[in-house]
């Protein structure tokens, strides 16, 4: 009986894995929430949720060793589509003392002086060096890494460096006045967040649950990300 229970939830794509793997410590804050949310709805699907920093995970993908990747670094691999989740503008944090806070233009320039606290991934990964200081071929006098946001920003407030977060992942320190955000160059810097999976599970009921929820709850609970429309199939 259990076995013909199990066929028939296979049938009706309601049993599956998610094995999801993020990039960044940050969507942990709108991540749980939709994970929470998806669970009540989809409890035969085995969840599991790792970080990105210490290996790759969109490689990962293609070996189905994962199953959903949050990138906001799409890369071409064959067999992988990229889902939109939102659109978020990257800032530059600054402490409230610091000489940038009096700048309301921030130029790729002004970071040639800088020590730039980042997250431990590759630079031509991160926002900031792919959409403004590499195409203007500006670099940091040094680069540090934290994996946490709460400790990238505690560096940045106490005059460590600087950094650039997404909006909503800081909105809360700015908030509380920790630090002070600028948006980067006269239009801001802005990139896309996407769910990563392979073209075989993209049309899997479990797995286009899971995305419509992240959308949703990340609609619900972010500040500042601007929704961005699917594609069409």
């Amino acid at each position: 009986d259990q076995t013909e229970q199990d066929i028939l939830r296979l049938a009706a794509g309601k049993h599956g894995r998610l094995h999801i793997a993020i990039e960044c410590h940050s969507c942990f804050e709108w991540l749980m929430p939709t994970i929470d949310e998806y669970r009540e709805d989809w409890p035969d699907v085995e969840i599991d949720l790792i970080s990105g920093f210490n290996f790759e995970p969109l490689p990962a993908l293609t070996r189905s060793e994962l199953d959903l990747v949050i990138t906001s670094d799409p890369q071409p691999l064959a067999g992988i589509r990229y889902i939109p989740l939102f659109e978020y503008e990257a800032l530059l944090c600054v402490g409230k003392n610091h000489p940038l806070a009096k700048k309301a233009l921030i130029e790729p320039q002004d970071f040639s002086d800088q020590t730039l606290i980042t997250y431990p991934v590759e630079s031509g990964r991160l926002d900031v060096f792919k959409y403004f200081l590499q195409p203007a071929g500006v670099a940091p006098v040094a680069t540090r890494t934290a994996e946490l946001t709460l400790m990238i920003i505690q560096l940045v407030a106490s005059g460590r460096g600087v950094c650039v977060l997404p909006n909503w992942a800081i909105s809360d320190y700015l908030a509380k006045g920790y630090v002070v955000a600028r948006s980067l160059g006269d239009d801001g810097v802005w990139a896309k967040l996407y769910a990563a999976v392979r073209d075989e599970n993209a049309g899997q009921p479990y797995m286009e649950a899971f995305v419509h929820t992240a959308r949703e709850i990340s609609q619900k609970t972010l500040k500042g990300i601007l929704q961005v429309e699917l594609p069409e199939n």
